[in-house]
């Protein structure tokens, strides 16, 4: 199941609710909790290269067609967690690795969503 999906299930089942990519928001994030001023953002290791991860491999082949791409990610997604900061909303990231073990993830998301 992908990782935004499990994220969407578990806190809905939660009880919270929440807005799915508000285009009218830097980078339409993917869960906006409007009223609590809150967004979490579910990121790929792979896509969004996540530091020190297995999964953020750069492929072996096209190299010069991925270094860019994926730098070109990772830009956008600074740019868009800054702005949205700067805007006031409090930005919590979840990477695809961190999402195995659902009690943990129940409490994290828990933790943000009440703080």
């Amino acid at each position: 199941m992908e990782p935004e999906m499990i994220v969407r299930r578990l806190v809905h089942a939660m009880g919270y609710r929440y807005r799915l990519h508000s285009p009218s928001l830097p980078g339409k994030p993917d869960l906006v909790f409007t009223r609590r001023q809150k967004i979490i953002e579910v990121h790929g290791c792979f896509w969004h290269q996540h530091d020190g991860c297995i999964d953020s491999h750069i492929p072996k082949s096209r190299i010069d067609y991925w270094l860019p791409k994926l730098a070109r990610n990772r830009e956008r997604d600074r740019k868009n967690l800054s702005e949205l900061r700067r805007l006031g909303w409090r930005v919590l990231v979840l990477w695809e690795c961190q999402i195995n073990s659902s009690k943990r993830l129940a409490t994290r998301l828990q933790r943000f969503l009440d703080s």
